[in-house]
């Protein structure tokens, strides 16, 4: 997606009904730095207000992603091409997490193995080097579970 375009769409359309900066992020219940934000193509808005904010501006939520207004002909057809779009970028978003999940599995299992080759297994777990790796693995793999809990 390209966030520049919708950014000047946003803005464009926001003059367009006459708003400033200010009045449309109060109608939506956010700072006026974040519509400065999108108008810059700094992020896009956030996906509670996303509805809410198309309707204000009288659009629909393809000709955002679009970040242009559509005839029917060219609707059908972009909302196809913004779909998968957005498909690719959630599927790649869960490869890379699975992918960071599974490093630090193997990362751990080495670590473990290390451990006790080196120490003996009475003495490998008590190594806070040891203890430390599991920390920051068990606060990944919890990171991970969260996100693929929200992706879904």
């Amino acid at each position: 997606m390209d966030l520049i375009k919708i950014g000047n769409f946003i803005a464009e359309c926001r003059k367009r009904k006459k708003l400033t900066q200010e009045q449309l992020a109060e109608k939506l219940g956010i700072t006026y730095k974040a519509v400065s934000k999108w108008e810059c193509g700094k992020g896009l808005p956030d996906v509670s207000t996303m509805k809410e904010l198309c309707e204000i501006l009288n659009i629909s939520l393809n000709e955002l992603f679009s970040g242009e207004l559509l005839d029917t002909e060219t609707y059908i057809k972009k909302a196809e091409q913004n779909f998968t779009i957005l498909t690719k970028e959630k599927e790649s978003n869960i490869k890379a997490t699975r992918l960071g999940f599974g490093f630090t599995l193997i990362f751990l299992v080495i670590i473990t193995m290390y451990n006790i080759i080196k120490y003996g297994a009475s003495e490998a777990f008590d190594k806070s080097e040891f203890l430390f790796m599991i920390i920051i693995t068990l606060i990944y793999n919890i990171s991970y579970l969260y996100c693929c809990k929200k992706n879904k």
